[in-house]
């Protein structure tokens, strides 16, 4: 089977296109936001928060008056006198029996209160990056300490300090999804109850290249412009329009060019651009900034940082009847833009995954803490869900001694039942999960495994195999997305778009699906990217959305195209359409062989169409991977010595690309299984904050990641799409926290949990003893 996969892979025609961003990448040449340079810039320098919790009593700038170069140090009074306001999340769940959620939106600058180590509290303009960042460190700030909490537990307990009086408890959003009666029932009359505990650690998204921003203001046409790295030019014109300057959106433009990495983190519309914003224009002269990698560790929105607990119950013959999950997640001390979508709805739609759960109920709290903001992490709530399951399944299979593969595939969501209802209200167009399941068994030759395990006890070492059957809901509302694509008299195909490259190979996926819509060569159509003058309204590149949306608005463009170029080629050749065929860009009439191509329709005026896709549905990726490690009982490093992942993504409209979004994602899911995770002490302080002390999975502890594919096509978009930007790291986090479980099962070892370091397994050996031969 996996000789057949390769081969399939291997002669797939879409493998040969090159990557359209390669060049430049490769070359040198790429602009990213810091290579932007405008004449007369200055640089600014931020001065930030000291403190996890406090309140500013004064900030004394008398030592900046005597500098050279210093042009203006923005406050809140400055912001305060412009009439800015702050930036609010967008998104606003009603909590249980319609309590409102609690929106803490973020301030520009700090203004009365600090609430976590690294917020923005003034800026310092100069002449110089070297004089701003000295002129910085001159601003002398008074605080009033105040206690911190910055642990999503402490932060719900009894007595904890409150961040906000508007949020009683550090509550900001109290919900819940599901029939708990009928969860209560299905748990009563169980044969068999499994629980689990588990703690997923604060992340930190650690994109290559750091935050950047330049910020631009033209007093005659009173325009703003912010040059900066974001995951949607819309989204952040919008915010940046409506809620802080308060103008309409076409006094702003946004521009966004080569972007290394988001992962979501960039997809906030942060405070530092409009704090630049102003500056620019208070200073009247271009404003430069770029983020040093401590100020990524302490200000960019992090991931994770949650607290979940689960109860499955099962009956007499191990199948499932109803799970309980309850979450608490440390939000920080703001509510971001997409959080609450994030810890509720993407958990919630993910516990049923691939199987047969009748009833499920889910509750979640968010809790305000002295933290960064949490944002969308690469899977944004999905692999939380994912890891809960797997994790209750692998414990229910050890307690009621069935086979772990057995009892999953006893459980799984059979193709008869499609469309299936799951009890998150999602319907589930299509899937063959189990058929998924035997590609994974066969590819990482599970039935292989006693062999290579005997043959590590052999050399005094504990190996462990881990399974994750998973399914994840990609699209992100609204479920909508919109498009313009043209055609000029030179026959050049342009196509704005909303959606975001950043390395992830977006140009080239929709140029190759526009030019084989239209019939015409790669060369002659221009994705236009990145810029809020042109770019159709829409949200954000998240939620794994791009090729199922924005590639079926772009279909669907297309058609519209030649369906107008069409009512044109029959006045122009005076025939009826029936007269006419379509192929290789040009309409040619049957029985004459008469030809006019698109590029000649288009010379009078631009073949011109707007279109907006929208979906009845998200879609469900789903897979099944199967990690197998390795653990030295003498250090408890553990290390990964076989991965293998089969997905289903839906049509894929390049493999190579689906299956370098997969290795990466399963990159960062390894990252937080082995050793990520951001701590904050008991005054708020990050202790952290570089990658001396945060562990980010190297090159030499990657595995060789086996790929395979069971292409199910989504029924519900054009395209057949369901997303893979989220895949690896949702199946990888169960799948190697199991495989490390399984290694350490009958070593008498506790429950460990993340991030499992070597440490950690270590400590819990040496407490347990050695394990048995």
């Amino acid at each position: 089977m996996e000789s057949r996969l390769q081969s399939t892979m291997q002669t797939d025609p879409r493998n040969s296109l090159l990557r359209n961003e390669d060049e430049a990448l490769l070359r040198g040449v790429a602009h990213f936001t810091d290579d932007h340079h405008v004449p007369g810039e200055a640089y600014g320098c931020f001065v930030r928060s000291a403190c996890g919790h406090a309140r500013i009593k004064s900030i004394d700038l008398a030592a900046l008056e005597a500098m050279p170069g210093v042009l203006k140090v923005i406050t809140a009074a400055d912001v305060r006198q412009a009439g800015l306001g702050a930036i609010p999340p967008m998104a606003i769940l009603p909590g249980r029996d319609g309590k409102p959620m609690f929106a803490a939106a973020m301030p520009i600058l700090a203004d009365d209160t600090v609430r976590y180590v690294g917020e923005p509290v003034a800026l310092v303009v100069a002449r110089t990056a070297a004089v701003a960042n000295d002129a910085a460190a001159c601003v002398y700030i008074d605080y009033e300490m105040l206690p911190a909490v910055s642990e999503p537990a402490a932060a719900a307990a009894a007595g904890a300090p409150q961040l906000w009086p508007e949020a009683p408890g550090n509550v900001g959003l109290d919900w819940e999804h599901g029939n708990v009666a009928a969860v209560d029932q299905a748990m009563a009359g169980a044969a068999h109850r499994v629980s689990v505990s588990l703690r997923i650690p604060r992340l930190a998204p650690s994109a290559l290249e750091p935050r950047a921003a330049v910020a631009q203001w033209d007093a005659q046409s009173g325009r703003y412009k912010l040059t900066a790295g974001t995951q949607g030019v819309s989204l952040v014109r919008r915010m940046l329009a409506e809620h802080v300057f308060k103008v309409p959106p076409e006094k702003i433009q946004v521009v966004t060019h080569d972007v290394g990495g988001g992962f979501g983190m960039k997809v906030q519309t942060y405070s530092e651009y409009a704090a630049l914003l102003l500056a620019a224009r208070l200073c009247a002269c271009p404003v430069h900034w770029c983020a040093t990698r401590l100020e990524s560790f302490l200000s960019d929105t992090h991931g994770r940082d949650v607290n979940i607990r689960g109860e499955l119950a099962l009956d007499a013959q191990g199948r499932f009847l109803g799970l309980r999950a309850e979450s608490l997640v440390g939000i920080g001390a703001y509510t971001s833009t997409y959080i609450a979508i994030v810890a509720t709805n993407n958990t919630k739609n993910c516990l049923s995954s691939v199987y047969r759960i009748p009833e499920i109920h889910t509750r979640v709290k968010m809790v305000h803490t002295n933290a960064a903001p949490l944002a969308p992490y690469r899977g944004a709530g999905r692999p939380d869900a994912i890891y809960l399951v797997e994790t209750l399944i692998d414990k229910a299979a050890r307690e009621l001694g069935i086979d772990r593969v057995e009892l999953r595939r006893r459980n799984l969501i059979p193709v008869s039942a499609m469309p299936y209802v799951a009890p998150s209200g999602q319907t589930y167009d299509s899937g063959e999960f189990e058929a998924v399941l035997d590609k994974a068994l066969v590819l990482s030759d599970w039935a292989g495994f006693p062999a290579r395990k005997a043959l590590s006890q052999s050399r005094g070492m504990l190996r462990g195999i881990g399974i994750c059957a998973f399914l994840e809901v990609a699209g992100g509302a609204p479920l909508s997305e919109q498009v313009e694509m043209a055609i000029s008299r030179q026959g050049v195909v342009t196509a704005c778009i909303g959606a975001q490259p950043m390395g992830q190979g977006l140009v080239t996926v929709m140029t190759s699906l526009v030019a084989e819509a239209l019939q015409v060569d790669r060369a002659h159509v221009h994705m236009r990217v990145g810029d809020s003058d042109h770019a159709p309204q829409g949200i954000a590149t998240v939620a794994s959305r791009s090729s199922m949306m924005t590639g079926s608005a772009l279909r669907q463009a297309c058609d519209a195209l030649i369906k107008l170029a069409e009512s044109r080629a029959q006045a122009q050749l005076g025939v009826s359409s029936e007269a006419l065929n379509y192929r290789g860009g040009a309409f040619v009439q049957a029985s004459t062989g008469r030809t006019v191509t698109l590029a000649q329709l288009a010379q009078d005026e631009p073949l011109q169409v707007h279109t907006e896709f929208a979906s009845a549905e998200m879609s469900f990726p789903n897979g099944c991977h199967i990690c197998e490690v390795e653990i030295d009982p003498e250090t408890g490093v553990a290390r990964v010595v076989g991965y293998a992942a089969v997905d289903d993504v839906g049509n894929m409209l390049h493999p190579k690309l689906v299956e370098g979004q997969i290795q990466g994602g399963v990159a960062q899911g390894l990252g937080q299984v082995l050793g990520e995770r951001l701590v904050y002490d008991d005054q708020g302080q990050l202790l952290t904050g570089s990658f001396m002390d945060y562990h980010i999975l190297r090159a030499d502890e990657m595995p060789q990641v086996k790929t395979g594919h069971h292409v199910v096509p989504c029924t519900t978009n054009p395209i057949g799409a369901k997303g893979a930007g989220e895949s690896g790291v949702t199946g990888s986090v169960a799948s190697a926290a199991n495989a490390i479980r399984d290694a350490l099962h009958g070593v008498a070892v506790a429950e460990i949990d993340l991030p499992m370091t070597p440490v950690r397994i270590w400590t819990a050996l040496q407490a347990n003893g050695q394990p048995s031969s």
